[in-house]
């Protein structure tokens, strides 16, 4: 299976070097599969890495056993093990929320138009009702996200880490790669979202809506497939309303958007 999958990654680089075609150009599809071949490979390469010395390959069988989910890529996971690896997965990033949530009620403050503090304030009000937001009341505050106290240059380091956790990346990087990582991670979804919204998530199968929302922040292993449908809709509709200036609100709604959907609180 990964085989086929580098063959096709291999394909598709071809074809963009012979015709000068660049990433955001790609089909969704085509988009998605390089991304998540890139995961895959740095899965494999540290395996690689680990079993050069001598008789190595015996540990790395053994470690691969006693840790399929950091070890394993998902081709070699069973069915009960790609929904129980998922959930672990969500318990780690939504560990995080509370944190981004109460940063965002302490720069309400911060915020000078009088206008967008009080958006500020009626969203976290809701999110901490348990209320889903509407995508209405996370556009308003586009103005919040694209310079202080909000704005991708501006976020501290522990907001960062936190969001990194939420992202499922490392937070233990400098201050300078962190912010680096992050804005590369958003822009590569934004640049999907729009491939996605020129495809239609009608074209997607159940399993590739499921993925697309996991990805985002939902925890789609629980959600029906009509559910995370609407859910993908609304997300692009704030996804590709936004300037480049403006994604680190949807850095943000990863959070926002995910928290209290219907049928995610478990």
């Amino acid at each position: 299976m990964l085989w086929a999958d580098a063959k096709k990654a291999r394909r598709i680089k071809t074809n963009m070097w012979k015709h000068n075609i660049k990433f955001h150009q790609l089909s969704y599809r085509e988009m998605e599969h390089l991304r998540q071949f890139r995961r895959d490979v740095s899965k494999c390469l540290f395996l690689g890495i680990i079993s050069i010395p001598p008789f190595a390959n015996y540990l790395v069988f053994l470690l691969m056993y006693l840790f399929p989910r950091q070890l394993l890529i998902k081709h070699f996971w069973t069915p009960k093990q790609q929904i129980d690896f998922l959930d672990i997965y969500h318990a780690l990033r939504k560990q995080s929320h509370p944190e981004i949530l109460c940063y965002l009620e302490k720069i309400i403050p911060l915020i000078s138009d009088a206008g967008l503090r009080w958006h500020m304030t009626e969203l976290c009000t809701k999110i901490q009702r348990g209320t889903h937001p509407a995508v209405p009341d996370i556009l308003a505050l586009r103005g919040c996200f694209s310079n202080h106290p909000l704005g991708m240059k501006q976020l501290p380091a522990f907001q960062m880490k936190a969001l990194s956790r939420a992202m499922l990346l490392t937070p233990y990087l400098p201050s300078l790669l962190l912010r680096h990582r992050l804005k590369t991670h958003t822009t590569v979804i934004h640049q999907l979202d729009k491939a996605l919204a020129k495809l239609g998530i009608a074209q997607l199968t159940a399993q590739e809506v499921k993925s697309a929302c996991y990805l985002r922040g939902l925890n789609s292993t629980h959600v029906a497939e009509e559910r995370c449908r609407t859910w993908l809709g609304e997300w692009l509709q704030i996804s590709c309303s936004l300037k480049e200036t403006e994604l680190s609100l949807l850095l943000h709604n990863v959070v926002l958007l995910s928290t209290n959907y219907i049928g995610t609180r478990r």
